[in-house]
């Protein structure tokens, strides 16, 4: 059998690995308990933070128990790994309200139930609060070298960023994550650490400054940071807003929509990344795809699959519909449920009911939802063959609308042209 590094290897989830062939052998032989450390930067996680996320789980999977570290001691001081500008100090209480919107998200994707290979959940700031300014240099600061730390790509990019800098805050954000692996290892047995590519300087250095206190072995495992295939940083829509893991920011039609539009090379790769299908059927599904490109299965069952871990297959079923109803799909199968995912994407419109039961003329509709600019716009668009009512055709300018017109008990979908839409509520 391989090992649960050569399937992590196989899915493109390891960058380094320290020691891999003892690593290797630990693992094979008892449970290795792990960490990944996230700072509380924001209430909710991000596409980025599924990578490590699914090492760990995978992890949990082959019985090696999780550690999930939040950060709130670190998040208050910044990590300059990978930043070109100095982070903005986040007060105690941001902090503590962004933990809370964290906790909830992490039961989705671990679990948590005691004993066994169950992940636990820690807050850094227990231990790092502790210290003293005198204790912290005399118990960890003695141990390591400022030429050491000098020589970590994180810190030395930004010294010679000789506008920028870096501030002695940020200079000992590694000697407190070195000492938040030596903590754990002490405290629950911690043996191996991880993180992104940009996190391996301070990963090794937790390795580093426990030989040089003496403890037990530590291993250190970087995953890829989450680009498409031309290098470029993913996580972002094309308009700028980064996609959250929360509902209420980034929604489950949004998140389905990101990865069904994902190149068809970062189709096939994040596949492996993220679903759970064993690689032999999902290498099946890539040769498929690779036959006949424009079904596009690649990216479907990629969405589907990550949206359903991410939000649970009832929303992803919700998201698949709409956006069968954006491509021009039928909505004569679907339910409220299917159109209302559509709520936010779409511009929509209240109408009361009793509005409805009285007759709506379609073309004051046409107007108020602005699908047209008048009413002599909508009748050109009408005799053009461009508006459609619940995906069908209009025919006559004259058309008054009652509640037989919904698409759904509670929605009415208007559109003009190909792809401008708009959802009108029936309240």
């Amino acid at each position: 059998m391989s090992s649960v590094l050569d399937d992590l290897e196989s899915r493109g989830l390891i960058a380094d690995v320290s020691n891999r062939e003892e690593l290797t052998k630990l693992l094979a032989t008892e449970p290795v308990p792990h960490y990944c450390g996230h700072d509380p930067t924001a209430t909710s996680l991000h596409v980025g933070h599924l990578v490590p996320i699914s090492v760990q789980a995978r992890l949990q999977q082959a019985g090696h128990p999780p550690i999930v570290v939040i950060g709130g001691g670190t998040g208050m001081i910044g990590d300059p790994s990978g930043k070109s500008d100095e982070r903005s100090l986040l007060s105690r209480e941001t902090i503590e309200a962004n933990m809370a919107g964290m906790r909830v998200q992490f039961g989705r994707f671990l679990d948590f139930a005691p004993g066994g290979a169950g992940a636990i959940m820690v807050n850094n700031a227990d231990w790092l609060e502790r210290f003293s300014f005198i204790e912290f240099l005399r118990d960890v600061g003695k141990h390591v070298t400022v030429n050491y730390m000098l020589a970590k790509e994180s810190v030395r990019s930004r010294l010679e960023e000789r506008e920028q800098g870096i501030s002695f805050t940020e200079f000992t954000y590694m000697l407190l994550q070195a000492w938040d692996f030596v903590h754990l290892s002490r405290a629950h047995g911690c043996r191996l650490q991880l993180g992104g590519s940009d996190q391996w300087g301070n990963i090794t250095a937790g390795c580093e400054l426990q030989r040089k206190l003496g403890g037990p072995q530590l291993y250190g495992m970087t995953m890829p940071l989450l680009l498409d295939s031309s290098g470029q940083k993913m996580g972002k829509t094309s308009s700028g807003q980064r996609v959250w893991l929360d509902p209420a920011l980034t929604t489950p039609y949004a998140f389905y929509q990101y990865w069904l539009n994902v190149s068809d090379v970062d189709a096939g790769r994040f596949l492996k990344t993220f679903s759970w299908r064993p690689l032999p059927e999902i290498l099946e599904i890539i040769a498929e795809h690779g036959r006949d490109p424009g079904k596009r299965l690649g990216q479907r069952t990629l969405a589907e699959d990550l949206g359903t871990w991410v939000h649970g297959a009832e929303a992803i079923r919700r998201a698949a519909a709409a956006s069968q109803v954006m491509f021009g799909g039928a909505v004569t199968d679907l339910a409220d449920a299917d159109l209302e995912a559509l709520i936010g994407e779409v511009p929509s419109t209240d109408v009361p009911l009793s509005r409805l039961d009285a007759g709506v003329p379609l073309l004051d509709l046409l107007v108020e939802t602005g699908l047209c600019s008048s009413k002599g716009d909508a009748r050109r668009k009408i005799s053009q063959g461009g508006i459609y009512l619940n995906q069908q055709r209009v025919e006559s300018a004259d058309l008054v609308l009652h509640p037989k017109d919904r698409a759904t008990e509670s929605f009415v979908l208007l559109r003009s042209g190909k792809k401008e839409y708009r959802l009108i509520r029936v309240r």
